[in-house]
């Protein structure tokens, strides 16, 4: 026994002897050897083979050949351990770096660590510069990296790191740069400003902090004196904006970037800001007008977002020689356009209701690149655009432009984007938009706009071929009055991926060389008069594909067969479906059997067992519910059914009714399936809460001592059968009262059942393309009635994924014409204004009570609800406040 013993320590000095000898010949103190060795072993995985196979002192004893380890040429400790962007994976132990005193830097970016930052860095004191950006650490910054007095760079943004900042961070006298954007961190910016002293950059982004910026001045002016560039952007910022005594100390600071905050009230001056150069304000709640200072150049800024706010009055010039990027979007600026506008060359306009004629961008000197002044008021013709030979991006879409259009590629040579849609612009399209080499998105739709597409000719064809084919991803030419038929050239635009020329009065084949366009993912030709064929082999990228409602023949494309019913019928009568894909209507003609004789008769005699099965099926069925209804017809008779009602309704149950109907000279107790508004303007109604999913009613029968209780449950057929019409129904003599009383309660939900889907032969028109479902879908979806209206009833819809939808059924007789419903659908969709909850898309069926539209639910209360609630109000009357020429309404809990 002591034998081994005294073997095995004599082998443990051997081999410390050699490695220390290996440290003495190389010059590296052993100690800080055995704490990279230690460090490596953290690291589990080196796609690059950088670290585990060359950190290795047999094969390479002289450490300075190690990846990412530099030693000072003097000392020769160990400076530097850079190991940035080399993919690596582990979970590192960072007490193992202890041994390295006199290392300054430690970088780690860009790999895949995990495991929480130890507090024992904090010791290594030497450091100067610490970079653990962009991994996968979690858990709370320790507090000893305040212990690192010397330290002039931190990063740890990218990584998963919550909690609040640890205090100390005042002691950090040299600290220059802070980044920790992308975390989860969180905290009270008012303290956290007290904490930072002499930093040039901070970068807090993309994270949880919260309070208010109208400090102290004592608060902030320690950051103030130094503070070039300050990132708050993306967290939960709200209260006031910096004083402005507190804004004008920041007299070095360049980039300001404070968007995606709930940050409130008006703006101060800055022109006490000699080197502001970016300056971005954007999804706030900020009100009041511009100050003029910011684009009148006595601030020297760049780039200034002032997006998604509240914003109002005029901006009459934009006098700066400065400003390259101008966003003020989305905002209540009203008046003129701009009478000037010098130097910037990104301008967004839109989302306001800025009017007058567009003429006046005529005496605009600026070299503009993209212009968007979509979703305003301005009207007159489109004015010549030859002096923005740079435009690159041009929007003008829902305005009241009219007009023809005018041959922008010749003018403006450098256009990709043109945006006209949902104008009134008329007379032919130019055939210029097809000969440009540069043009990839070309939206006209929605306009007055006639003609053929110009695609024919010699000329065109000719410069096509010069050309080697337009660039052009995008053609949108819906909703206008073009004619004639779809040009064969149309194959020519290899790259176009969306070609949407749906509701217009295109008529004739649809050409073959449709074929070509291989990287084609939307086509809408519905709408039109096209006949014959669909061309086989259409783009297997195909996504979105609709032809109804024109007067196609023939069979359908085996790769098209996997689309739904609805985006070929209605219309097209003699096209013909294949096995498995039910027609819609009953004259189309079924595919020809090519199996021959004998199959032929197996087939008939299968079709004639499963009809006869079927009908007997139907048969048994029939009977069953004719004896549910006489059943339930003796109890009511009988004096059961309010018994019933009553217990059901206690215990929060619903009897499914039939599919079928029978309609019978005898009244059952009348009971209300429906959720009006109406409810909520009678004096006897009471507060409800904004969390509960369902009402139910009190309902007064013949018997003046007895009622009985209803959930307001609805069990209805979304897209089989119409809606009931707002308000309660009740049969002749019933007694009940025209104004319901309301208990507060909680239900099972709706369900909105179709009994059978495979009848779904309406189409589903998108506006937003990150929603995707299909019509069966919703028309399985659990639902529950919110409301009805003078337009129709309103559902609360939750699709299978969880996404939930307020579908409006609309009344019957309330739209008449589809080609003007799509058309102001769409031009509502387009709207963006972050206190209006955009259409998402829109359903027409074939019968005149199917016409739906579809936007996000939005959980909250009804404005109804808080102006005429009484009792026991949850909420205080709504108090109106008046902020310049805004009022807001504001509800007091």
């Amino acid at each position: 026994m002591n034998l081994s013993i005294s073997f095995a320590f004599s082998s443990y000095l051997l081999l410390l002897l050699l490695f220390s000898g290996v440290a003495s010949a190389s010059g590296f103190d052993p100690s800080e050897l055995r704490s990279l060795l230690e460090f490596k072993k953290g690291i589990k995985t080196d796609p690059f083979d950088k670290v585990l196979s060359v950190w290795d002192p047999d094969s390479r004893p002289d450490p300075t050949s190690w990846t990412g380890v530099t030693r000072d040429p003097n000392s020769g400790s160990i400076v530097s351990l850079n190991l940035d962007r080399l993919g690596l994976v582990g979970d590192l132990k960072f007490h193992t770096l202890t041994p390295l005193k006199n290392l300054q830097n430690l970088s780690l970016s860009g790999n895949a660590f995990t495991g929480r930052v130890a507090p024992a860095l904090g010791s290594i004191t030497s450091l100067q510069h610490l970079d653990l950006s962009n991994n996968q650490f979690i858990g709370t910054i320790p507090g000893r990296i305040t212990d690192l007095y010397g330290l002039n760079y931190l990063n740890f943004s990218g990584n998963k790191f919550d909690g609040g900042l640890p205090a100390g961070f005042r002691d950090l006298q040299q600290l220059r740069v802070l980044d920790l954007h992308n975390n989860a961190l969180r905290g009270d910016i008012g303290q956290l400003f007290t904490e930072l002293r002499n930093v040039e950059h901070v970068d807090l982004s993309y994270n949880a902090f919260y309070g208010g910026l109208s400090v102290a001045v004592e608060n902030v002016s320690s950051l103030a004196n130094t503070a070039r560039f300050v990132n708050l952007s993306h967290n939960q910022l709200n209260g006031g904006f910096f004083k402005e005594e507190a804004i004008g100390l920041f007299k070095n600071l360049q980039v300001l970037d404070l968007g995606d905050n709930l940050i409130a009230g008006s703006l101060p001056s800055f022109g006490s800001l000699p080197g502001l150069r970016v300056l971005r304000l954007g999804t706030n709640q900020l009100f009041g007008p511009v100050p003029v200072e910011l684009l009148e150049g006595s601030v020297p800024l760049e780039e200034l977002d002032l997006s998604r706010n509240g914003f109002t009055g005029s901006v009459r010039v934009i006098n700066s020689t400065t400003l390259k990027v101008l966003n003020l979007s989305s905002n209540q600026l009203s008046g003129d356009l701009p009478s000037s506008l010098r130097s910037c060359e990104i301008v967004d306009l839109s989302g306001n209701t800025i009017s007058g004629d567009i003429s006046v961008m005529e005496n605009w000197e600026a070299s503009l690149v993209v212009l968007n002044l979509s979703s305003n008021k301005l009207s007159g013709s489109l004015s010549n655009l030859s002096h923005f030979e740079d435009l690159n991006t041009l929007n003008l879409r829902n305005n009241s432009l009219t007009g023809a259009l005018p041959p922008l590629l010749v003018t403006s040579p450098r256009l990709s984007v043109v945006e006209l849609s949902f104008n009134q612009l008329t007379g032919p399209i130019p055939g210029s938009f097809f000969t440009s080499t540069i043009l990839k998105s070309l939206n006209l739709s929605g306009n007055h706009l006639s003609g053929v597409i110009p695609l024919q000719g010699s000329r065109v064809n000719e410069l096509l071929v010069m050309s080697s084919y337009p660039q052009m991803e995008s053609l949108d030419l819906s909703y206008n009055s073009l004619t004639g038929g779809l040009p064969s050239e149309i194959g020519n635009i290899a790259a176009l991926k969306l070609l949407n020329l749906a509701n217009n009065d295109l008529s004739g084949q649809l050409p073959s060389e449709l074929s070509k366009l291989s990287n084609l993912e939307y086509l809408d030709l519905s709408g039109n008069n096209f006949k014959g064929k669909i061309p086989d082999r259409l783009s297997t990228s195909l996504n979105g594909f609709n032809v109804s409602y024109n007067d196609l023949s023939g069979p359908i494309p085996e790769n098209l067969r996997g689309f739904p019913l609805s985006s070929f019928s209605p219309g097209n009568r003699l096209l013909i479906f294949p096995h498995g894909m039910p027609s819609a209507n009953s004259a189309q003609v079924q595919p020809p059997d090519h199996a021959g004789h004998h199959n032929s008769k197996s087939n008939v005699r299968v079709s004639i067992i499963v009809a006869s099965v079927v009908a007997a099926v139907m048969i048994v069925f029939v009977l069953l519910a004719y004896h549910r209804a006489q059943v339930k017809e003796f109890r009511g008779r009988s004096g059961f059914s309010e018994t019933t009602t009553a217990g059901d309704a206690k215990l929060g149950r619903f009897s499914r009714p039939s599919v079928f109907k029978f309609h019978s000279n005898v009244q059952t107790p009348q009971t209300s399936l429906s959720f009006s508004n109406d409810h909520l303007l009678t004096s006897k109604s009471r507060s409800l809460s904004g969390r509960q999913e369902f009402v139910a009613e009190i309902v007064e029968h013949d018997a003046p001592e007895r009622a009985t209780t209803s959930s307001a449950y609805v069990n209805t057929n979304l897209l089989d059968n119409e809606p009931t019409t707002s308000g309660r129904k009740s049969s002749p003599g019933s007694p009940l009262p025209s104004s319901p009383h309301f208990i507060e309660s909680c239900e099972q939900p709706a369900i909105l059942d179709v009994y059978s889907p495979d009848r779904l032969v309406g189409e589903l028109f998108f506006l937003d393309t990150s929603l995707k479902f299909t019509i069966e879908e919703l028309s399985r979806a659990p639902a529950e009635v919110l409301g009805r209206g003078s337009h129709g009833t309103l559902y609360k819809a939750t699709l299978c994924d969880g996404h939930m939808l307020t579908v409006k059924w609309l009344r019957v007789g309330l739209v008449k014409n589809k080609k003007e419903f799509a058309k102001e659908v769409k031009k509502i969709g387009s709207v963006r204004q972050p206190n209006f909850v955009p259409v998402r898309a829109y359903y027409w069926g074939p019968r005149e009570q199917e016409r739906l539209l579809l936007a996000d639910y939005i959980d909250c209360d009804s404005l109804a609800l808080h102006l005429y609630a009484q009792g026991n109000l949850l909420y205080k009357i709504l108090e109106v406040k008046q902020h310049g020429s805004r009022q807001e309404m504001i509800a007091l809990i």
